[in-house]
């Protein structure tokens, strides 16, 4: 029982001191991932604590559990309007993109290490997907937003390469394991099973739990419980019918999470604590794992490893992937350096290591010294590098709080949310009769210095209120562009970025003719929309952000529509 209680205390110790060197990891900019890592470490065999573990089993049970929720959560968060920009581009990098990194760092591996041609394929396998949960980290802790094409294609690929780097590590590990067994088109056929049965039966899984949503007469604090089970159970189905287990979750989760259900905003909240849980979890684990006096031998080879998988591999990967497509040279640059290794590459490498295979740990050291250096060089500049290549853009308006009435029974989904008015808010110092809104909402009264003001007393709102308004959920965004603060304190805020001026993108050259500038060479004609000029330039992928420069002005998407309609750009001088 004292072992037990020993046990208790040391892991609610280590949760608590990862949770808090968030705090640190913040403030000198380095990857959540990899202070949790660190923590693991200094925890482990050769650390403070001296705690041995060495069970490859049990580590390969709780990262699969922990990548199940981590995928899933990623699937109710991806959008159907972020396909319009990245499903071709990310489905090439999850799939031709993951061979050709697996075929460079196999043909290094082998060379580095004296091993056999599959030997280094499997290697490259373990350590071809990237980790969308890593960036979109460090992009969350420093409170930066990239362009949609960009940060939908990192999105997509990430959630969709895992698969692909399983069913590679999963098919190469049988390969080694059974010698005698030849390599032919079964491989192939293995690959075309996995994709099917993991992508039909996530879909059919993700109907199924919104069918069922709509039908259970549960407490709303169940629904986020029943995800998680759901999620788990597919996982488990899917494996046992031979599909790709992750595929399904992650397709389960998007389904699920662009349902209109009522319930989806309760499960995303709960949710998202619980992709960090697993995050921590399965880092802390992973360090407890590793011994790092056995990578002194290997840490040559496997840092020259580390450089050829993200100067030479990731970056052929994505040029070669993306060709098709055409992106901008800054946009292919930064997801080529964002290729960011985390959890998935580790806990691959233990597949290895269970089947008993020969050079089993030095799988999983090797690919530990490669995740850790991509942490902390490609992890460490992710926000420099975003700034720098100019993709960052300004922050959504949107309210401090948002509370869904999912107990109401309504066709709209109701909430009430919650704005701080600030100096810059456009609402400031105005009633609420005088405040023009494009969409339907009603003021349920404010907060100030503590002291709730009711809506029939008619206050003036000042910087310092929290306001609180009663609208539908699809109408937040819009009223929000009113009521949130314009951001002036922040680093970057949308009239610096956007300009003065909005106009209507169907706008044509000659209208604007009689007020701007233009330059006479480039051959536009003057019935030229200016949208028409954005989507021939971005080959119909606009996004929020992007620029056209024309003479002295510039013009910036500033609203585009799901559809790919670009409906406002900002202007302003160069």
């Amino acid at each position: 029982m004292e072992a037990v209680n020993l046990l208790i205390l040391i892991a609610g110790a280590l949760l608590v001191i990862s949770i808090l060197a968030v705090q640190f990891s913040v403030r000198i900019g380095a990857p959540l991932l990899l202070v949790f890592l660190s923590v693991g470490m200094l925890a482990g065999d050769e650390g403070l604590l001296g705690l041995q573990f060495d069970n490859p089993d049990a580590a390969l049970l709780i990262g699969s559990v922990a990548l199940v929720i981590i995928l899933f959560d990623g699937g109710l968060r991806t959008h159907p309007e972020r396909f319009r920009v990245a499903l071709g581009p990310a489905a090439m990098l999850s799939s031709l993109g993951v061979l050709i990194t697996c075929l460079i760092t196999g043909i290094s591996a082998a060379y580095l290490f004296g091993f056999s041609w599959i030997e280094g394929l499997l290697l490259g396998a373990i350590l071809g997907s990237t980790d969308a949960a890593a960036v979109f980290s460090i992009f969350q802790s420093q409170k930066l937003r990239i362009k949609e094409r960009v940060a939908a294609t990192l999105e997509i690929e990430s959630g969709s390469n895992d698969p692909m780097a399983v069913m590679l590590t999963v098919t190469l590990v049988s390969v080694l394991a059974q010698p005698d067994v030849p390599t032919n088109a079964g491989v192939i056929l293995l690959f075309v099973q996995q994709a099917l049965v993991g992508g039909i039966v996530g879909w059919l899984s993700g109907r199924i739990f919104v069918w069922g949503c709509k039908r259970l007469e549960l407490h709303v604090s169940f629904f986020p419980l029943l995800a998680v089970a759901g999620a788990v159970l597919v996982f488990g189905l899917t494996a046992q019918l031979g599909g790709s287990g992750f595929l399904a979750v992650y397709l389960m989760g998007y389904v699920v999470g662009n349902a209109r259900l009522p319930q989806v905003m309760h499960i995303l909240r709960v949710h998202d604590g619980l992709a960090w849980l697993s995050q921590i979890v399965m880092f802390l684990m992973l360090g407890l794992l590793m011994t790092p006096s056995s990578t002194l031998d290997i840490l040559v080879p496997a840092l020259i490893l580390a450089v050829v998988l993200i100067f030479v591999a990731r970056p052929l990967a994505v040029f070669i992937s993306l060709a098709p497509f055409r992106f901008p040279w800054r946009d292919q640059i930064f997801i080529s350096w964002v290729g960011l290794r985390g959890a998935v590459p580790i806990v691959l490498a233990l597949f290895p290591w269970i089947a008993g295979l020969e050079n089993q740990q030095l799988y999983f050291e090797i690919a530990f010294v490669v995740v850790l250096v991509s942490l902390v060089v490609q992890g460490w500049s992710i926000t420099w590098i975003a700034r720098k290549l100019g993709l960052e853009i300004p922050p959504e308006p949107e309210p401090e709080y948002r509370m869904p009435l999912d107990s109401i029974h309504s066709k709209q989904v109701l909430e009430v949310v919650v704005y701080e008015i600030t100096d810059d808010s456009a609402a400031a110092d105005h009633h609420w009769s005088e405040i023009n809104l494009s969409q339907p909402a009603d003021f349920v009264g404010l907060i100030r210095d503590g002291v709730w003001l009711r809506a029939n007393t008619n206050p003036k709102l000042q910087a310092g209120d929290s306001l609180m308004v009663l609208a539908a959920a699809d109408d937040v965004s819009r009223i929000s562009e009113v009521l949130a603060s314009t951001g002036t304190s922040k680093r970057i805020n949308r009239k610096s970025f956007f300009g003065d001026f909005v106009l209507n993108a169907d706008v044509t050259l000659g209208d604007l003719a009689g007020f701007y500038v233009l330059p006479e060479e480039g051959g536009e004609d003057l019935n030229t929309k200016v949208s028409d000029i954005f989507l021939r330039r971005f080959h119909r992928r606009v996004v929020v952000g992007d620029h056209v420069v024309m003479g002295n002005l510039m013009f910036t998407a500033r609203e585009v529509a799901d559809d790919g309609t670009i409906l406002k750009v900002g202007v302003k001088p160069q």
